[in-house]
């Protein structure tokens, strides 16, 4: 193994993003943010839109102070998925890319989906059935002046790696979140694009995670003191590919929460599962690092917590998420339970007043009143929908869990990373807290020859490097399995 290196992580999720720096060497793994940043969308004439000239300013901040505070030996991004900015042939920014919550795919998916049939969609990209999925998102595109300018599709981290080094491309990892990538082949879906009526020519080549993106263009290595020969490595870019590398598991038998903005939750698997009750139960199979897949379920995750909190400032009444969740372990548990990944609750709003009518449809004469109350009727309705996705993944897969890792910003939510394992009925590693950046930091120290190069050796120095927390299960199973039944019911 190589002698310790100095790497920057740029990892941008949904609200924020950060530039961190890893030191890694042999049981060394160190990590220094250097910059942190918000990730605000804007609005514009009724659509929703990612600020993303600010992201890559911000980017560029991070790196500077990143350059000055280590040698930097190579730099990685990663960001979430299925969101894309379009090129003309100039290589110009056709646009603002458009944020995945905005409502515009609503009539391009029965369009999309009579073309081709849900089953024969799944069957070929293994992708569960999201709104905002990339192919989506495109057909409701169609027709319009930016789309018949487009000469290239980027996704989101492929977009900052071009403007960083002029090369164009798709990392795999990101690219298997889009609905037009092939699950068994790993390759675009040209012939299923083609019948859709979607341009498969805007689609760049496919990077695989370790492979050089390029090296910094002259005007970034200006920007940021850098040296133009620094190199751009290719990552896990979708954040959870970068998140569930860096699980400090021992061997397969886990499953996985990975807890920020959005949960995803599931199980690490050697092929996908392509099945028609996969289809049904709506799981999704997204390429992991060295060929593993992320069989997984999107859960709507703590932005529910996040935008209550938005609609409770707004009104006047500050409040501390960690004193709120404090507050939360007092109340009583279970009482008011409800689905979090009802439509309803995907787009910006009155956070507090749709779980309320969730509540009063599922048979309570009232929603749940007051912060505290609230934020506890979240976090056990999140613990539900994680125990119905792991419990979904291990019948569907046919491959047990005995263990759950819970890694990102909620494995320091002590009540939720509790209420999980008692939930599920089984123990709940918790950490690390950083886990994204840890896996996106691994992967470029791997290619420089400084991290082991198996993903069991990575996990491993994980283990030994970072701090982790062990739940047990605890509770009333027959009251959780009740209030499963009332919850989707």
């Amino acid at each position: 193994m190589s002698p310790p290196v100095a790497v920057a992580a740029a990892d941008l999720g949904a609200s924020s993003g950060r530039v961190i720096v890893g030191r890694v060497g042999p049981g060394q793994l160190d990590l220094s943010e250097v910059h942190r940043f918000p990730n605000t969308p804007v609005r514009v004439l009724g659509g929703l839109h990612w600020d993303i000239l600010a992201l890559h300013d911000s980017v560029l901040t991070g790196l500077r102070a990143a350059g000055r505070a280590a040698d930097l030996a190579s730099v990685g991004i990663d960001t979430w998925g299925v969101d894309f900015g379009l090129l003309d042939e100039t290589g110009a920014l056709l646009g603002n890319p458009v944020h995945y919550r905005d409502p515009r795919t609503a009539g391009a998916v029965d369009r999309v989906l009579e073309l081709v049939p849900a089953q024969e969609l799944y069957a070929v990209t293994g992708i569960q059935h999201l709104l905002f999925n990339t192919i989506f998102q495109l057909a409701a595109a169609a027709g319009t002046p930016q789309l018949e300018a487009a000469a290239t599709l980027l996704l989101i981290p492929d977009l900052l790696g071009y403007w960083l080094t002029g090369q164009a491309g798709a990392e795999l990892t990101n690219a298997s979140t889009t609905q037009l990538l092939d699950a068994t082949t790993q390759r675009w879906a040209t012939p299923l694009l083609e019948r859709a009526g979607l341009p498969a020519g805007i689609l760049p080549p496919l990077r695989r995670p370790g492979d050089l993106v390029g090296h910094l263009v002259p005007e970034v290595a200006e920007a940021t003191g850098l040296s133009e020969r620094l190199p751009v490595t290719a990552v896990g870019s979708h954040d959870t590919a970068s998140a569930v590398a860096a699980v400090p598991a021992r061997g397969g038998a886990f499953a996985y929460v990975s807890c920020g903005t959005w949960s995803l939750v599931g199980l690490e698997l050697d092929g996908p599962v392509l099945t028609e009750a996969s289809l049904r139960a709506n799981f999704t199979n997204e390429a992991g690092i060295d060929g593993t897949v992320r069989y997984l379920r999107n859960v709507m995750g703590l932005w529910l917590l996040q935008e209550s909190a938005r609609a409770w400032a707004a009104a006047g009444l500050a409040v501390s998420v960690e004193r709120l969740v404090a507050q939360a372990a007092r109340e009583e548990p279970l009482r008011f339970v409800f689905d979090p990944d009802e439509p309803r609750f995907l787009p910006p709003g009155d956070m507090p007043a749709r779980i309320g009518a969730a509540c009063r449809e599922l048979g309570h004469r009232e929603g749940p009143e007051g912060p505290a109350v609230l934020t506890r009727a979240i976090l056990d309705s999140l613990a539900l929908a994680y125990r119905r996705a792991v419990i979904d993944a291990q019948r569907l897969s046919g491959r047990a869990a005995d263990t759950i890792h819970l890694v990102g910003g909620g494995a320091r939510n002590e009540l939720l990373c509790q209420l999980t394992a008692d939930a599920c009925g089984l123990p709940v590693v918790a950490g690390p807290a950083e886990a994204t950046a840890i896996g996106n930091i691994l992967v470029q120290a791997r290619t420089l020859g400084a991290a082991p190069a198996s993903l069991d050796g990575m996990r491993a120095l994980v283990r030994g490097t970072q701090p982790l927390r062990r739940y047990e299960p605890s509770g009333d199973t027959a009251a959780w399995q009740a209030a499963a039944e009332r919850a989707t019911r």
